[in-house]
């Protein structure tokens, strides 16, 4: 399994970084997570949306969902043809199975039809045919490929599942956004690695449902995990972000690094590495 981040941002993209949003591919499966503004012009460097298996959305914040639209109108772009523009790069429309939380469809219905492309009607139909949503609830399950998808709910002032993607070869957890819950050390348990929100350096003290960086490495700690990735940043001001693994080694004595747009991390068990 490989993890590239694409963006790693809380809120709105900033410092020429998109927000959240990560790319995972294993041998049998490509998958999105989250996918917030600017992750749409991100992924397209890397692959091209509609050879994606899956897309998984872990709430709806904007920062977390926002590209989910121009994701969609290129997945159906790519099977027409205007006169005068490029050839159609696939036969026919390819749905890929978007997994978001219960009550998305009717939002994104909502939502295509605020950019109507009235000379153009498939391009509107961006989640009835680029995608196929499934709405899931707490503890649901999916298999994608050779990745069996499990989601938890955590603790967050939207509905905010954490992931956890499991492969022949690796396990990733993927917390979106959480206020720190004992819900997510059992997601995490004896993964690979953990990518974890680390938004703030000290402890959110609101309703909101944030972590900090020493809180991230606990609950790390806490799960028994391969290895710490801290995302999901407030700012890009070194000497913050330089604060924020010294913090979380003061939990958590495995590897700990810091999401940086571009980043390719593998995600290895030791069984996988040894049957690769």
């Amino acid at each position: 399994m490989q993890l590239t981040i694409l963006g790693c941002r809380s809120g709105s993209p900033a410092d020429g970084q998109p927000s959240s949003g990560y790319l995972v591919e294993t041998a049998g499966a490509r998958l999105l997570l989250d996918c917030g503004p600017g992750i749409a012009v991100a992924l397209s460097e890397r692959v091209t949306p509609w050879t994606l298996d899956g897309v998984v959305i872990s709430h709806l914040h904007s920062d977390h969902c926002y590209d989910l639209l121009p994701i969609g109108k290129s997945i159906l772009s790519s099977t027409l043809e205007v006169p005068g523009g490029p050839r159609r790069r696939a036969e026919r429309p390819r749905s890929v199975p978007l997994l978001a939380p219960a009550g998305s469809s009717e939002l994104f219905a909502r939502w295509a039809k605020l950019f109507p492309v009235t000379t153009i009607p498939m391009l509107d139909r961006a989640f009835e045919t680029g995608f196929d949503v499934r709405e899931y609830y707490d503890g649901a399950s999916y298999r994608i490929g050779d990745c069996a998808i499990s989601l938890r709910e955590l603790k967050h002032v939207r509905t905010n599942c954490g992931i956890r993607v499991e492969s022949p070869t690796g396990t990733l957890v993927y917390s979106g956004d959480t206020g720190m819950t004992p819900a997510l050390v059992e997601l995490a348990a004896g993964a690979d690695v953990l990518l974890c929100e680390a938004t703030f350096s000290e402890p959110d003290r609101s309703e909101h449902g944030h972590l900090a960086a020493a809180e991230a490495g606990q609950v790390a700690a806490e799960a028994g995990v391969g290895e710490l990735v801290l995302t999901h940043f407030a700012s890009t001001e070194p000497q913050w972000l330089a604060s924020l693994p010294r913090a979380a080694a003061t939990e958590f004595d495995g590897p700990i690094r810091l999401a940086a747009p571009g980043l390719r991390i593998p995600v290895t068990s030791a069984l996988g590495a040894a049957h690769p």
